[in-house]
């Protein structure tokens, strides 16, 4: 039995945002469909002062991203105080293995450890919604909406 790879997130350079962005090319259609591009993500996180974005490591190997937003922005879209969590993707060749999990695991608990009290995304809904992956986690329909996604939101105590 293989040990658990070292999931971790390292900030993107100029060296490793072309490997990022083109983990995106790797999700099916369906999937393709409920999360915005890395390249997309990546440029309108820079263009944010809110936003915080980090590539998911599997050991040395870049098998996801992530970005989150801290409070509201109406120029970005986002009408949540506290912390939202703008993207989430793992790509196709690496689900299945665990590492979205770990990687969720690995931002709660540093969410937990910098105090933060809640946790808001959204997705979409039909074929390939993320929706059950972050139930697992705790996450629950809020009744609000972001475009045409559902708001889901996670109230960030003890572990699971």
């Amino acid at each position: 039995m293989n040990p658990a790879p070292d999931i971790h997130f390292k900030r993107i350079s100029a060296a490793t945002v072309l490997a990022i962005c083109e983990l995106s090319e790797t999700l099916p259609a369906a999937q393709r469909r409920m999360v915005t591009d890395n390249a997309v993500s990546i440029a309108q996180a820079s263009f944010s002062e809110h936003a915080w974005m980090r590539a998911i490591y599997a050991d040395d190997t870049p098998v996801g991203f992530l970005l989150l937003h801290s409070g509201s922005d109406y120029d970005d879209g986002i009408d949540c105080p506290g912390i939202f969590l703008w993207r989430f993707m793992i790509a196709h060749p690496y689900q299945g293995k665990g590492y979205g999990r770990l990687a969720m695991e690995r931002l709660l608990a540093e969410c937990r450890a910098r105090g933060i009290p809640e946790l808001t995304t959204s997705c979409g809904l039909g074929e390939a919604s993320p929706e059950g992956f972050y139930q697992k986690f705790g996450f629950e329909r809020t009744g609000g909406t972001y475009d045409d996604e559902i708001e889901l939101r996670l109230k960030i105590g003890e572990p699971r």
